[in-house]
Formats: C-alpha cells, structure tokens, sequence
C-alpha cells in the first residue's frame, strides 16, 4: 500500500479525488492502492527544555545558555494531534512506499520529515511538488514525483531555522525576562520578532525626536496654470559633468542630463517677499517649451508581500487577513500556492496562459482583445532563473464562484494584475512649460545692462494610449498618477503653449514646513521587513535584498500577529505604534545582533544558502551558539538594574494620546502647528486664538476604527478586526465569540 501524506485534510481529499481513493476511514482515505492521510500545521516540535534536562524547568539566569547536545522533537500536547499522529504511524509502519504531499515550501517539508521521523516510517519516500490543487496540477505532479533526497537540503534549511528560533528565542527571552522584567512579566525576545519591533521603535522615535524646518516657496499663476520658481542645481550638474567625464576617460560615453534645476526655497520670509515683490507688475515669458514620450510597463505580477502591500493599502487588510484570504482562494482552487517570493514566472508557464485566460470569468471584456494573437512573452515576467520553490500568484483558470466579497477583492487583484502583463506598456507625453520674469531695473544688480529674471517652471502628464491601464480605470483606490504633482488640474499638453508668448501672471509666497518621517502602517512595515529596513522603490534592487529580509513572506504576518499578543505594539487607525512595553525593551537591548534588520537580513540569508547548498549547516549551528554564548555573557554582566514597564490591557483600553507626529514638537518654533496633510503647505497658528470645541465636534472627531489591532477582551489572545456590520476577535475560526456592533462601538 502507498501512503501519502497531505498537509491539512482539504488538501487530502483533492489528492484522494484524482488517484481515485474513495472510502473514508478514520483519519485517511483509502482506495486504488492508496492510503491518503493528513496532517493539520505542526503535529510535532522541538522538544521544551525540561525534557532534556529536568533542571532546566526552572526559569534561573545561571542555567543559561540551555543548548541541547542533540536536539529532539515531540508530538503537540493536544489529543486532537495525538489520534492523528496514532493513525499516521499505524499505516507508514506498514506502508510499502510514502509519498510527502506536503505543503511544497521549506516549512512544508519540515512538518511531513517530522511526523515521518517520530512515525518511524522506514520504506522509500517520494515528493510531489505542486503549486496549483486543480486536478490537471495534481495529476502532473504524480506523473513526475521526485526523490526525497532531493530536497534534503530544504529540509536542512528548515531545520537549521527551528533549531535557531528555539535557541536564541528560549535563552534570550529567559534571559532578557530574569535580568529586566517584573511583577511576573515575560519580555519575549525573537529572531525575527525583535528587529521588527526595532523598526517601528526607531521610527516612533525619527518621528517624536523631529524638528520641523520653516521656508517659503515663490510660484505665479499665468494661464491658470501653477509655475514654480527654480534655479540651477549646481551641486548635481557638477556631479553629472563630472560622471560623463570619468565615463569619457573609460573610453565610454554617456549622455549629459543637461541643465538640472531645483525648486527655490528661501530661508526667510523676508527674502522671499523681496524677491515676490521685484517681479510684480512684469510680464511673464514663456522661455522653453519641452515634450517627452514615454511608457510605463505593466505591474509585476504578485508575491505574497506585494498582495499583503496592496490589500492593506486599498482595503486595510492585514497582513494574517490576506494570508488567510489568498490561501482560502488556493485551496478552493481558484489561484497558485500564495507563500512565494518571487514576482516572475518559469518559462513552462507560458504554454498554460492562454487557457488560463479563458476560465478567467466576469473579465472577458479584457480577455477577449487577447484571444486568438500570441501573447508576449516578457523577461521581466518569464524568467526561470528568478522562480525556485513557486511562481508568482497566479489565477488558475478554474471559474472563481462562490467568494466572499473580501475574498473578491483578492482574487481581483490578481486577476487583474496577470492580465495586465499581457497588455501593451501605457503611452504617455510629459509637457515641461519654463518661463521667466525679469525683476524690476531698479532690483538688479548694479552694473549690468539687463535686469535679472526669475526662472518658473511646471509640467503635466497626459496619456496617451492606456494600454495594460484600462484594466483598471474605474476601479477603487485606485489613484490617479496621469499629472505631475505641480498642481496643474489640466494636461498641459492641451493648453496650447506658445514659445514667445507673454502676458500678466500672479505671483504669491506660501510657507512651507517639513514633515517627519510617517509611522508605520502594516504595507510599509511589510516592504521594510523584505528589505531589512531600507526603503526602495526600484523593483529590480528590491528583488536583489529580498535575499537579505527578515523573515519570510509566509511568516511575517504572524510575526506581526506577535507584536500585538505581547503587546509590543498597538494599532491606531493604520499606524502601528509601539507601548511603553516595546520601546523600553528595545532601549535595554544593547546586542546590535538582536535588533538590527541588516544582521538578521545577513543570517536570513546564510538559511537560504544552506537550501541552495552554498553554506554549510553545521556552521550555521556553530555560528548560532556561539552568539547566543556571547549574548548571555554580556548581559549577565550588566548590573544597572533596569526594568521594563508593564503594558497590561488596561492601559491599551485607555484612550489613546495623540499621535507622535502632533504630539512630539517639543523642538518646533513657537507657534508651530503640524499639518496632517503631508506635503502641503501650513501655517502656524497662534493656539491661544483657537476655540473650546463643541460637543458635536467632539463626537463628530470620534472614531470607532480606533479599537482596530486592540487585544481581544474575551479571549485574550486575538485582536479586533473589522468586518461587514460589527468589529470581532481575529480568532473567530477558533471559537471567540466577541462581537460589538458598528451602531454601539
């Protein structure tokens, strides 16, 4: 008898359903020659310290580093487990052959080896590696199982990763909890946890440590149309003359950028208003008048983290909400395996599109354009090189029925985003409008014949052909890009520009202040996670640090999860704000190793190269206790007596205080008010000029949305989401009953 093994029950039965297995018995289905049984999540872990050592059952800070010589796992304390575990093992004792169905990813791999050890299973073992559970996916994937010894190294992987995780998570948290904790509190310390913790402390503390900078800005109105005042950017000519120059030595040539302007900005009022009123009354010429062509190719297809990015920011979703969404719309069919991080698919994919296209329902309008021409096949999305375990997220071309309107909502972005790679890049034309206005004779400097002049400058984008853009006009939050922030409300192109023309114009002098750095919100944390901290736009760089990012993309909605449970952190409206709890722990932390994004990028990279076989796993073991060695020595040495504040429910219920951004201008100039509209300009207000509010306004400020990412009241261990008519607990699948309708929140 063969015996395959599944990842949840769900997915045993879609195996069942194609190799024709159909009698169901206690805990597997049988039939044809199969045995089909299942897993749910990790039956089995690492053993917990005091089942090595009874001693170590004590929580004593001269007990640590607790490193086992061998490490050894068990089965989940759960009966649930155990009767599942008892059926597994009855039939891979007499199994003739076991075939891992496991989720096909390093966790995946490590769950079934797992179960298969502490079974004793002794008979050969395939693999089947899938990433769609339609049933053409599934019988390909039986047609071409593979040895297990050919994933050992993603088992090694996944090994190293646990075996590093309880290690540094048990001594470290012991540690930190004996040296600063009180009044029985448990600070948990993490791999992962605590260097993204680190990210949203540091940024808490860019933002209340900020000290705004006051200027002005000069811009006219000629023709309606908004002109800015620039001048030469001497600084980046000198360095772009200075590139094409080195570039010339090479024997390589490179184009100038030519005259590169920047935005004035004057220190003083005063100096601006001399400047505003030397060109009052003078005529406004238009100097120069420059139109560029270009495109913009599609969206990359989505990983899980640029899915997570997108619903929170369209939808705000988090980032555990659209896990669970996209992997409901897996394992009903309707899309790929969602745990990947890549954005590219293998080149064997591309036969299989036009079909997929087809079973795309409710989007024929798009599809159709597409039908019967040979769809184009771009590097930037066909690239085998860039796909190792999965591809992108991808439709399966089953017919989506049957979705909850949040689980629309995903499955639409996907759908949308995989037939847009198929569609031309969007036209576009840029207008660039300079003009000048001489001042005054009596403004100019001494000596020269001709007076000076103040250069202005606007520009405005207009589409040309829309291209893959069309598959989302009219959608929602979707925003629209097609002018250049200059303010211009029309496309410049159409106002009929002439080289010469002149007339009168407006000029005026707004005050600017610079704004700090925005806090995080779940999409922002998530991009920083898959960069180890560093901020970037350009998709080809970021796919080079994915390499080096905290955590991986199926495990950092948990890990934000975590935040919350300790209550390291708090979510008001989007942001995510750290407690006293998690600022506290951070500042006490002084090993750089379990706070900083690079270093923890640096070892996320070693597991990765261990399941490339390009790092030794043995190293890795090495490596790791020996830092958590050093770790303990240096802490155990710290004798300043500090301790970590107490976050405890009752302080996360109090109202909250204002946000660090209105709140933390200890340093402003007098008079100075924080504009919550970012980027535009704001003046300061004398507060002693501003009105008692009014009951209603008061009310009218009120916003429920706020007990959003708040622990659970009843089961202590969820937090508040929102759904469609009431808030509830995020673990409502587990039971919680918590609910509080919208009308009495």
């Amino acid at each position: 008898m063969i015996v395959c093994i599944a990842e949840k029950p769900s997915v045993a039965r879609d195996i069942a359903n194609v190799l024709g297995a159909k009698d169901m018995k206690q805990g597997y289905i049988e039939g044809n020659g199969y045995q089909v049984t299942w897993t749910f999540g990790h039956l089995c872990e690492l053993k917990n310290p005091h089942e090595y050592f009874e001693r170590w059952k004590r929580w004593d800070l001269w007990d640590l580093p607790m490193i086992p010589a061998r490490f050894g796992i068990r089965l989940k304390d759960d009966d649930g487990v155990k009767r599942q575990f008892a059926t597994i093992e009855k039939l891979m004792q007499a199994a003739d052959s076991i075939i891992n169905c496991g989720d096909a990813g390093q966790e995946g791999e490590l769950i079934q080896r797992w179960v298969m050890q502490k079974a004793g299973a002794k008979c050969p073992v395939k693999r089947l590696w899938i990433s769609s559970l339609t049933e053409e996916a599934i019988r390909e994937g039986f047609n071409n199982l593979k040895d297990q010894i050919e994933y050992q190294s993603l088992y090694e992987a996944g090994l190293c990763r646990a075996i590093g995780d309880w290690t540094l998570g048990m001594n470290a948290t012991r540690l930190y909890t004996l040296k600063y904790g009180q009044e029985k509190q448990v600070l948990s310390v993490g791999r992962v946890q605590t260097p993204t913790l680190a990210l949203i402390v540091r940024r808490q503390q860019e933002i209340e440590s900020f000290v705004p900078k006051q200027s002005w800005v000069l811009s006219t109105l000629y023709r309606d149309t908004k002109f800015t005042a620039i001048a030469h950017d001497e600084e980046a000519e000198a360095e772009d003359a200075a590139e094409v120059k080195a570039a010339a030595e090479e024997g390589k040539t490179i184009k100038s950028k030519g005259p590169i302007y920047k935005q004035i900005e004057f220190l003083t009022e005063e100096e601006g208003r001399e400047v505003l009123q030397s060109i009052e009354g003078q005529p406004f010429t238009v100097t120069d008048i420059q139109k560029k062509k270009g495109t913009e190719a599609p969206p990359r297809l989505y990983d899980l983290t640029s899915l997570q990015v997108d619903c929170n920011r369209k939808f705000g979703y988090s980032a555990e909400q659209t896990l669970q969404l996209i992997q409901s719309l897996y394992e009903k069919k309707f899309t790929t395996y969602p745990r990947v991080d890549t954005t590219f698919l293998s080149d064997d994919i591309y036969a299989k599109c036009p079909q997929t296209l087809r079973g795309l329902k409710g989007y024929e309008q798009f599809t159709q354009p597409l039908e019967g021409k040979p769809l184009p096949k771009s590097k930037k999305v066909f690239d085998s090189s860039k796909v190792t375990d999965h591809h992108a997220i991808i439709p399966t071309g089953v017919p989506a029925i049957s979705l909850t309107d949040m689980e629309r909502r995903v499955y639409d972005l996907v759908a949308r985003a995989f037939i847009a790679v198929f569609y031309p890049d969007c036209k576009f034309e840029t207008t660039t409008v300079f003009g000048e206005v001489k001042q005054a004779p009596s403004d100019s400097p001494k000596g020269e014949g001709e007076p000076s002049g103040v250069l202005f400058r606007t520009s405005g984008k207009v589409i040309i052909d829309d291209g893959w853009k069309i598959l989302y006009k009219g959608t929602p939050s979707e925003e629209s890009d097609e002018n250049t922030p200059d303010g211009n409300s029309s496309p410049l192109g159409e106002a009929g520009w002439g080289l010469g023309e002149s007339g009168p114009h407006f000029p005026s002098l707004s005050e600017k202040w610079t704004q700090p750095p925005k806090p995080y919100t779940e999409a922002t944390l998530l991009r920083a996670m898959e960069t180890a901290g560093k901020f970037v736009d350009n998709e080809e760089l970021r796919d080079a640090m994915k390499e080096n990012g905290i955590g991986r993309p199926s495990t950092r909605a948990a890990i934000i999860e975590t935040l919350f449970k300790r209550r390291y952190i708090r979510k008001e409206r989007k942001s995510l704000v750290a407690t006293p709890t998690g600022v506290e722990l951070i500042g006490i932390i002084h090993e750089e190793l379990l706070k900083s994004a690079e270093l923890t990028g640096i070892w996320e990279k070693k597991l990765r190269e261990i399941e490339k076989k390009q790092y030794d796993a043995k190293t890795f073991i090495e490596e790791l206790k020996q830092m958590v060695t050093d770790i303990i020595n240096q802490v155990r040495n710290d004798n300043s007596n500090r301790r970590v504040a107490v976050t405890t429910e009752a302080d996360l219920k109090k109202k909250k205080a204002k946000p660090a951004s209105q709140s933390s201008n200890l340093n402003a100039p007098a008079g100075f008010q924080p504009n919550p509209r970012a980027g535009r300009s704001s003046k300061p207000r004398n507060a002693q000029s501003q009105k008692p509010k009014t009951t209603e306004e008061v009310k009218a400020e009120h916003n429920p949305d706020e007990v959003i990412g708040m622990p659970c009241p009843i089961c202590h261990e969820g937090h508040i989401i929102k759904g469609k008519t009431a808030y509830g607990c995020s673990r409502w699948k587990e039971g919680c009953t918590y609910r509080l309708p919208f009308d009495q929140a």
